[in-house]
């Protein structure tokens, strides 16, 4: 009894429960409230809702707009443009539902407070590129998060939800989640009659280029631990497109984006001898994917496979052209605002190293692998579709909802509906939440049941590290390398070391093979294995090592994927040594997954592929 010695248990009971309060969830709890007045509406969220999830530090842009007031784009554009970057295989329905509801989303962020810069000529808003508009995005976080605080029956912070509780009486349906306070301890139990998951995506299950003192450096959040998909999988709801991880072109050291770079400084880049290098590997690209390499715009994986050919053959490093831009001072201004409204740290890797971007062009590189489902790729959980545009297959009763009834997503945790970035996770979250309200008044005074013993026997295997460790550390006579017990830091370098050199990392050129895959998958059943034997001396490693557990589970669903799709569909994000080429001819289509948390075994599937848009 000594290990729940002063931990409160603390009972939630909540018609719609959020979890996670980045952009996702806060859509999710500001829409739920407008269609479920009466319905308590809880948003639980790992750190503080106010500055919590991708874009807690600020965004110097909105990458999804459509402008259709002004004529500017259609739905049905945005669903060619996710279709083509993703080289043919995209949910059109949920790509087009979001794209729909979108251009509200943005008009309301700026009825909430968020400065969006217009074009003093037209009075439209400042465009960086055909789907980006332009913002000061500082406070963008506090604006959103004001309008889910003020939606909320409660808002519950610091609270790392570890598992979801399923119905003890009815089959594949969710009743709630639990979870502790990363400050207090208190063991939390959420009872909901709908769940909507709206955690982040996976960043830190590949070795990150960042290490030594700049470890923990990462492009996505770092904070973002898997959750997103980790949830959905423990209770064997299906997964699409994990194998479908995303590499981004970043500047050197500090990961700053380069997008407004291009797009509104009309930067370029060259190879270390100041040359275009594209072109020479037009022919190369052409073998592995056909026309796609003919499309416009091409693909955002193509080009970095030039760059990736392009360094290899010894010509690097790649840079890009600032130097011509910068004697422009209105562009100066802007290219260092970019970075000082939402990536602070490459100005101060810049300022550090001595490169003003005015006098040197900096040095590009491509980044780890990450996993997420709000980005510009398609990981994440296979949901239903809308009731008025996806097709049968796509559609089983309710927008949003995964293979496990009453368990919603929205934001990275929903796969196949690429290119939403912040605006269309709220987006997204919005049309969760509007469904789960459905859902919810639907089921009438019918309440899922919490099961006492599922989650007592939760709590035991929650704290357990906190015990491993108080047992294990005497045995340490100096260090911390312990006989009995493997700490989370120790757990997550081992993790990213056999994705990186197996699945397609950094070390490899994102390179793999079947075998390599196979071999993967033998090492990450043995960190699976010796996670029972974890240790975490506070709180904070207790946090630290359900994370990692949350890593691990996600990482061995991208190694299920990318070992059973057969072929190079993305190259510049990764290779199958085995299979270079695309093959539309047996797979274009998705592959879905199904984890059985009893057993530990995977079964994979193809789904078809339906182009709605013409």
């Amino acid at each position: 009894m000594g290990l729940f010695g002063g931990r409160k248990t603390v009972f939630v009971d909540a018609d719609i429960l959020v979890i996670g309060g980045g952009m996702a969830g806060c859509g999710a709890t500001y829409e739920s409230r407008y269609w479920g007045r009466d319905l308590k509406i809880v948003c639980v969220e790992k750190a503080n809702i106010e500055r919590s999830g991708a874009v807690a530090q600020g965004l110097y842009a909105i990458n999804c707009y459509m402008g259709m007031q002004w004529g500017e784009n259609q739905p049905e554009d945005h669903v060619r443009y996710a279709r083509n970057d993703l080289m043919g295989l995209v949910r059109e329905d949920l790509g087009y539902d979001i794209a729909r509801h979108v251009d509200s989303t943005v008009h309301k962020l700026e009825e909430w407070g968020l400065p969006i810069m217009r074009d003093p000529k037209t009075g439209r808003y400042q465009r960086e590129g055909k789907w980006q508009i332009m913002i000061h995005g500082e406070s963008y976080k506090p604006i959103v998060a004001e309008a889910a605080r003020k939606a909320a029956t409660e808002v519950y912070n610091r609270i790392m939800v570890t598992h979801l509780l399923m119905d003890a009486k009815q089959a594949n349906r969710v009743a709630g989640a639990v979870g502790f306070n990363v400050r207090t301890g208190d063991f939390h139990v959420f009872r909901g009659k709908a769940v909507i998951v709206c955690a982040g995506g996976a960043s830190h299950i590949f070795q990150p280029r960042s290490v030594g003192e700049g470890m923990g450096r990462t492009w996505y959040a770092p904070w973002s631990s898997a959750s997103a998909y980790a949830l959905p999988i423990q209770v064997g709801a299906k997964m699409t497109q994990m194998e479908n991880r995303i590499v981004l072109t970043r500047f050197k050291d500090g990961y700053g984006p380069v997008g407004a770079y291009f797009l509104h400084l009309k930067t370029y880049t060259q190879n270390g001898y100041g040359e275009e290098y594209e072109k020479r590997w037009y022919e190369d690209t052409k073998a592995l994917v056909g026309d796609y390499i003919d499309r416009h715009p091409v693909p955002t994986c193509l080009r970095n496979h030039a760059i990736l050919r392009e360094v290899a053959a010894g010509r690097g490093p790649i840079r890009m052209v600032t130097k011509e831009a910068f004697q422009d001072p209105h562009k100066e201004t802007v290219g260092w605002e970019n970075f000082l409204g939402m990536t602070i740290g490459q100005a101060v890797v810049w300022a550090s190293q001595n490169i003003d971007p005015k006098h040197i062009n900096p040095e590009l590189t491509t980044s780890e692998p990450y996993v997420m489902g709000s980005h510009a790729t398609c990981s994440g959980a296979w949901a239903s579709g809308p009731e008025d545009y996806a097709p049968a297959e796509y559609q089983w009763g309710y927008n949003r909802m995964m293979t496990v009834e009453g368990l919603f997503g929205a934001g990275d945790t929903i796969g196949g509906s690429a290119h939403k970035f912040s605006s269309g996770s709220f987006t997204e979250g919005r049309i969760a939440g509007k469904a789960a309200v459905k859902y919810v008044k639907d089921m009438g005074q019918t309440k899922p049941q919490v099961s006492e013993h599922e989650y007592r026997d939760l709590e035991q295997e929650i704290y357990q590290p906190l015990e491993n460790y108080r047992v294990g550390r005497n045995e340490i006579v100096a260090g911390t390398v312990s006989p009995s017990y493997l700490l989370p830091i120790h757990g997550l370098q081992r993790l990213e070391k056999i994705m990186d050199e197996y699945v397609g990392g950094i070390s490899t050129n994102y390179m793999t093979n079947g075998v390599l895959l196979e071999r993967g998958l033998e090492l990450l059943a043995m960190l699976k294995e010796d996670m029972n034997n974890m240790g975490a001396e506070d709180l904070h490693s207790l946090q630290r090592t359900w994370e990692l557990h949350h890593r691990l589970l996600a990482s061995e669903s991208v190694t299920q994927h990318t070992l059973f799709r057969e072929e190079t569909r993305w190259p510049g994000y990764y290779y199958r040594g085995d299979h270079m080429k695309l093959d539309d001819a047996n797979w274009h289509c998705f592959t879905l997954s199904s984890y059985d948390r009893n057993t530990g075994k995977w079964e994979m599937e193809k789904a078809p592929v339906y182009h709605i848009v013409d």
